[in-house]
């Protein structure tokens, strides 16, 4: 599990639920960018949006930890 900070909640990953479906990189490629390192880039959305596009992840690999 790895956690990447955006103001006061994390974004989480777990990479044993993640089934790639590519979802996040699809709707949010800014800060969802699978080839780079690391790979959630926080700082290149708004609060707002991360979370709209985290609820969308269909595996729940992805979440929003306060």
């Amino acid at each position: 599990m790895k956690e990447y900070q955006k103001d006061d909640i994390k974004v989480v990953w777990e990479s044993s639920k993640c089934t790639h479906s590519g979802i996040c990189a699809k709707g949010l490629g800014k800060v969802f960018k699978p080839k780079e390192r690391p790979w959630v880039q926080t700082e290149n959305a708004s609060k707002e949006d991360i979370i709209s596009q985290v609820k969308k992840c269909p595996s729940g690999a992805l979440s929003i930890k306060s």
